[in-house]
């Protein structure tokens, strides 16, 4: 079979049960940004780079879709009991879990498995200590974190560790960054795809320069939220209420005079229902 039939075929095996297994593990009110939605993004993106060529060999990944999408679909299912670093072992027992319900050995997966423990990693490894399907996974998901869905994202991620809103626009350009140029390493600077991509991250990066300069005299305590701090301070409201995306959404919208937070609902929106249609 060619790719294109090894992604169907094993999209056809997988993809149903990998949902019906995550749902049934992963509470979406303790972390919307991080649920199924999140998954299937990472699988639509780990989708398109099987056909794009490595930049180190000028060829295209050797990974199987059948081993690609079980990883893409249970990274992140940890995060339901833990959203920390950690969340990779757990995500690893998850998927444990999914091999015995369905008859699998966990010895033919242990690149699967290994590949979801440690697929967080952000001090990328060397070139010699990559193997493919843990760079497709870890860039599939990084580029989850880019543009308006990467502001969402990460700024749920960060709030929910704990972390200032002082300090969330640095800690977050700085993370991006990592994630991006790890990006280019491996695919190269040329292509129209990861040309495609640098425009989603300038997205975000340049979304959190104008919060930090927002952020120095911004009360998060204000009625009337506002600007680049007023979205971040939404996204607040929302972890602090349990919330669903649509629930932030309707939260949002009580704000249409305000050009920032109305713009960033439309391109949120808009990034959202694309990955839909290409899901």
């Amino acid at each position: 079979m060619n790719l294109t039939e090894n992604i169907e075929s094993a999209e056809l095996m997988f993809r149903q049960i990998l949902e019906d297994f995550f749902v049934s593990v992963y509470d979406e009110k303790v972390l919307p940004s991080h649920g199924i939605d999140h998954h299937r993004r990472v699988w639509s993106y780990a989708r398109e780079l099987l056909y794009i060529p490595l930049k180190q060999h000028n060829s295209k990944p050797a990974c199987l879709p059948s081993k690609l999408i079980i990883a893409c679909y249970l990274h992140d299912s940890g995060m339901s009991v833990e959203t920390g670093p950690r969340h990779g072992k757990h995500s690893r027992e998850f998927c444990i879990r999914f091999l015995e319900n369905n008859n699998l050995s966990a010895e033919e997966y242990k690149d699967v498995l290994d590949t979801v423990e440690n697929h967080d990693r952000k001090d990328y490894p060397s070139e010699s200590d990559r193997n493919d399907l843990l760079t497709v996974l870890s860039v599939a998901d990084d580029l989850d974190a880019f543009g308006f869905t990467g502001i969402y994202r990460y700024s749920e991620i960060y709030l929910t560790r704990n972390i200032g809103p002082d300090k969330l626009g640095d800690l977050i350009i700085a993370n991006a960054a990592r994630r991006f140029e790890n990006f280019e390493s491996i695919f190269g600077t040329g292509n129209n795809y990861v040309q495609l991509h640098r425009k989603r991250f300038e997205i975000l990066i340049n979304f959190f320069r104008h919060y930090n300069r927002q952020v120095t005299s911004y009360d998060f305590g204000t009625d009337e939220p506002e600007g680049y701090c007023g979205i971040v301070q939404l996204f607040m409201l929302m972890l602090k209420n349990n919330l669903t995306l649509n629930e932030l959404f309707t939260e949002l919208e009580i704000y249409p005079d305000d050009i920032i937070i109305g713009s960033f609902v439309m391109g949120l929106k808009t990034e959202l229902l694309l990955n839909k249609k290409n899901e």
